[in-house]
């Protein structure tokens, strides 16, 4: 116990403490021997990156229990089952194998806090393939994992904003029913109009390159 105490940066009373609430599992014992392992240490440190994020105890200690019994932590951060988005399983090698390096515990519990991953048994499942995917190629261009999870924060604040305008806008002209009728028309509206965003924006780098470029001949030339 003092060991893995030292190893999570914590008092021994604070690991003490962990074990009464049930935040970490029970060491597996050989007589009078308690031994704890990778797993526990993983476990300690993502409590300590959940609470320097804000969760309570009370809710690391919900989360802890899903863990260990196969709930899904996105139905305690209230997150609906996806309607378009498929899910995708991964054992903890397959995530580390897309993530290697990155796979830190303050990075689960950011991924955790955006409700990306849950579990069901022993594997861990993602909300997104389409994310994921995206998440990963991010990573493997040499993108920290911890950059790419707070960009996904930011862009689905937007992205809400996104949902509640074309709502607002549907159902202002059109019964409820058509909101997941026309939901497709939204996302193409949205993807043209990120796919325009970006050609503005390669094409004012580049004519800002050329200017550059220029000013830096005419210096030559002088």
């Amino acid at each position: 116990m003092d060991e893995l105490a030292r190893l999570a940066g914590i008092s021994v009373r604070t690991l003490r403490f962990y074990r009464e609430r049930k935040l970490i599992p029970p060491p597996r014992r050989e007589g009078r021997i308690a031994w704890y392992d990778d797993r526990h240490l993983a476990r300690l440190r993502t409590i300590t990156a959940l609470l320097e994020r804000g969760h309570t105890l009370n809710g690391i200690a919900e989360l802890a229990e899903a863990f260990d019994h196969g709930r899904d932590v996105g139905e305690l951060l209230g997150m609906e089952p996806p309607t378009d988005e498929t899910p995708v399983r991964l054992t903890p090698e397959e995530l580390a194998e897309r993530f290697a390096g990155e796979d830190t515990p303050e990075n689960l519990a950011a991924a955790m806090d955006l409700g990306y991953l849950g579990t069901d048994g022993q594997q861990i499942v993602h909300i997104s393939r389409r994310l994921l995917d995206v998440s990963t190629a991010l990573v493997r261009e040499g993108i920290p994992l911890a950059e790419v999870l707070r960009a996904g924060k930011e862009v689905r604040t937007h992205a809400d904003a996104l949902a509640d305008l074309f709502a607002d806008l549907i159902l202002r002209h059109a019964p409820e029913e058509a909101l997941h009728r026309l939901r497709p028309l939204a996302r193409s509206v949205v993807d043209a109009e990120l796919s325009l965003a970006m050609d503005r924006l390669l094409r004012k780098k580049h004519e800002t390159a050329d200017e550059r470029d220029g000013k830096a001949a005419g210096a030559d030339e002088a």
